[in-house]
């Protein structure tokens, strides 16, 4: 459940925006900031509040990467796969955080510190291979790189 924080700024959000249709990805934004992730209760509620249908809702958020449908961990490290990141070793830097941190694409850690996903595109292709740690990007990634970045977060 929503927290009433987190509703009331779902429904300013309908007063800030044209149509509720245009309110809908920073309402989600919004709810994932307040639960940590996008339940099916979670996405319920947020389109009843904005009027809108349940398969609008989940439409979005299952089209977008940003929107998390189960609990992630404190660190998501998304891995470019598109073709720029993996012929300059974006599928080498994702196995080596699999076997470093012993997740495979999709898990998260057993101490709820890392999840690892794959996504199409991180839309930074002249600087591949690139991973996203949350929302910051890091670009022109080497094997190094990746160990002291792994280090520093853990």
């Amino acid at each position: 459940m929503l927290s009433a924080q987190a509703r009331q700024t779902i429904e300013a959000l309908k007063s800030s925006h044209e149509t509720n249709q245009s309110a809908l990805i920073p309402a989600l934004h919004a709810a994932q900031a307040d639960q940590g992730w996008l339940s099916a209760e979670t996405q319920r509620e947020v389109g009843e509040i904005l009027g809108l249908p349940e398969q609008t809702v989940r439409g979005v958020v299952s089209f977008y990467t940003m929107f998390y449908q189960r609990p992630v961990g404190k660190h998501v490290l998304q891995v470019c796969r598109n073709l720029s990141c993996w012929l300059r070793g974006g599928h080498d830097l994702q196995r080596q955080i699999s076997e470093k941190l012993g997740i495979a694409d999709g898990e998260t850690t057993t101490d709820g510190r890392f999840t690892l996903i794959s996504v199409e595109c991180l839309g930074s292709c002249g600087t591949a291979p690139v991973l996203m740690v949350n929302d910051d990007y890091h670009e022109n990634l080497t094997p190094e790189a990746m160990e002291r970045l792994l280090t520093e977060l853990t």
